[in-house]
């Protein structure tokens, strides 16, 4: 799995797709992809799946009542080959709204996570990537 993180609007899905040659169809936004798609997209488990947004996706999820710590963590476990694209979205003032700072404490969180579990742990910043993993 690859972790990608950076601010907003630094072109982190543009750099994935070009660097890694991956078509749209294999882009999820905001998204996972449900069973169906995985099964139909990744037979054999070895197809570039990106996960853009990541960071929407969880906020979905939590105001759901979802669980993305094991659905991420479970999603990455049958995609060994998974892109993941976050925002960061923990460097800035820290929000008066309860739900806002747990929504970025969870997403910082997973993000440690997947970042340990990451074989490469890129941040895009006007385009350019950075390697930290």
């Amino acid at each position: 799995m690859k972790l990608i993180i950076g601010g907003y609007a630094q072109g982190k899905l543009d750099y994935a797709k070009k660097k890694l040659n991956v078509e749209d169809k294999y882009v999820f936004e905001c998204t996972l992809p449900t069973k169906e798609e995985n099964e139909e997209l990744n037979p054999n488990g070895d197809a570039k799946i990106i996960v853009s947004s990541l960071h929407k996706w969880i906020r979905k999820r939590i105001k759901e009542g979802g669980r993305p710590e094991e659905e991420i963590s479970s999603f990455v476990k049958k995609n060994q080959n998974a892109i993941i694209i976050c925002d960061e979205i923990g460097n800035g003032i820290v929000p008066m709204d309860p739900f806002e700072r747990v929504y970025r404490e969870r997403t910082g969180r997973i993000l440690v996570n997947l970042a340990a579990e990451a074989l490469e742990v890129e941040r895009v910043v006007c385009g350019i990537p950075q390697k930290i993993k």
